[in-house]
């Protein structure tokens, strides 16, 4: 099923990016080509962390599901865990279309989407439905673990107010939750990474919820290097447990061949995949094994998954691969993770974990 799923995708390249990505969604929250049983994954490639475990370590990224409305499909189709958002307080329209851009030529995309979504209500009801008992009397849920995505609106925000907010209203429903302050689509955002701000944010959270699920902070790839050190030092007094590495980057490779390459927004996919690389390397030592690090950027082989996993990564995210390949790259990222394990004598990840470090 994942195969067919794949075999529509050059019908799908010939529409705007945007209109083809609506028409994903649609087809599977209608079931297309979503497998009736989730595939059995090798145990070699379950991972355990923050509290959790996980029976393969690939995630599907924030921006693929806003509203939370396809989290079962995609779980079903292989992803070890599932990121539904970024969700605002307030429905939000998002930037002027077209803010969607394919670089075939770098296997790239580049989007100033703007947090579009249809608010925090809607996605609470949705991810309340997820746990209520299924029509075939099977346990309700996603099946594996998922996480809620949170952002503030363009407008009116106030950040101490409208995380710990968002919070409130995801945390009965989820296994995690991500505060993104590093979106480049929303004027601001970023200056929420500073560390007295990012501490500020994280102090009004614990206030109000001292249990919570876990919480992470997914942070830039255009941080200076100097600074990676005191935002972990922030985000871990904070009480958070997590960190994501990393988000959309401004920056533009002198490698770029697309045509959009000069459109504004931020670039993920291949070309970000050494900064992210960097990056994690970056937070890894100055974390020193006490948070849980999820890389994203780049991500398209399970060599790369391995790579990541050996600078210190628990766990792996992608979206624009997912959106070039389809459903098929889960089975063949799976297997070349099974096969260089299996010839590097690895028998689970665990092993290497932050061996390259």
């Amino acid at each position: 099923m994942s195969l067919l799923a794949s075999l529509s995708l050059p019908l799908l390249r010939k529409m705007d990016p945007e209109t083809a990505h609506e028409l994903a969604l649609d087809a599977l929250q209608m079931g297309v080509s979503v497998p009736v049983n989730r595939p059995k994954d090798d145990p070699a490639l379950a991972t355990r962390t923050m509290g959790m475990r996980f029976s393969n370590p690939l995630g599907i990224a924030a921006g693929f599901d806003k509203n939370a409305r396809v989290i079962r499909p995609l779980a079903k189709l292989g992803f070890g865990f599932v990121e539904a958002g970024t969700v605002t307080p307030r429905p939000q329209a998002g930037n002027p279309k077209p803010r969607l851009f394919r670089l075939m030529e770098d296997r790239a995309v580049i989007n100033r989407m703007g947090f579009n979504n249809q608010g925090i209500d809607r996605f609470a009801v949705r991810l309340a439905r997820l746990h209520r008992p299924l029509p075939s009397g099977r346990g309700a849920g996603a099946g594996v673990p998922i996480g809620a995505n949170l952002g503030i609106n363009k407008t009116g925000a106030d950040p101490e107010r409208d995380y710990p907010a968002l919070v409130a209203r995801v945390k009965p429903y989820v296994n995690y939750i991500v505060l993104n302050v590093s979106s480049p689509n929303t004027p601001g955002l970023r200056g929420l990474q500073d560390s007295a701000r990012l501490r500020s944010i994280l102090d009004a959270i614990a206030e109000r919820h001292p249990e919570r699920p876990p919480l992470l902070v997914k942070l830039a790839p255009d941080l200076e290097n100097d600074a990676v050190g005191p935002i972990v030092e922030a985000a871990i007094a904070g009480g958070a447990q997590g960190l994501i590495v990393t988000n959309t980057t401004l920056a533009r490779p002198a490698t770029l061949l697309s045509p959009n390459k000069t459109e504004s927004g931020g670039l993920s996919g291949r070309p970000l995949r050494t900064r992210a690389t960097e990056m994690l390397r970056l937070v890894a030592e100055a974390s020193a094994g006490r948070m849980a690090l999820i890389s994203c950027g780049g991500i398209e082989s399970g060599a790369d998954v391995l790579d990541r996993i050996r600078l210190g990564a628990d766990l792996v995210q992608f979206y624009a691969a997912f959106s070039y390949e389809g459903p098929a790259i889960l089975a063949r990222l799976k297997q070349e993770m099974l096969d260089r394990m299996r010839a590097d004598g690895v028998e689970t990840l665990a092993d290497i974990r932050g061996v390259d470090l």
